[in-house]
């Protein structure tokens, strides 16, 4: 949840123009996703439902990481976004490792 709340504040500091809004909009919804659904895992009915779930968690930091790519913030911002993109993959790496200890290796 927090690298939601990261990224909502780190998009609210970018500059508005056509480009960041549309970009910042999907950016804002993806990082929402990881945590939602890792919120869903958590409360699986089954292993099946939780992998689906952590799969779900996966794509959308990556997805995430997209956006962040695509979003060009004014220098003082870079570092924020330097920070936003380590977590988006540290947290792609959390996930794939959970999907590997749970025996799936088909991701």
């Amino acid at each position: 949840m927090l690298f939601a709340r990261e990224t909502n504040a780190f998009v609210r500091r970018l500059p508005k123009d056509v480009t960041v809004s549309e970009n910042g909009r999907q950016l804002v919804r993806s990082a929402g996703s990881v945590a939602a659904n890792y919120i869903e895992a958590n409360e699986a009915l089954s292993k099946k439902d939780f992998i689906m779930r952590i799969k779900i968690c996966r794509k959308e930091a990556k997805e995430s990481r997209l956006w962040l790519n695509l979003l060009q913030p004014p220098i003082q911002e870079m570092t924020y976004k330097d920070r936003l993109l380590d977590e988006a993959t540290q947290l792609m790496k959390i996930f794939g490792a959970i999907l590997t200890k749970t025996g799936n290796t088909k991701f």
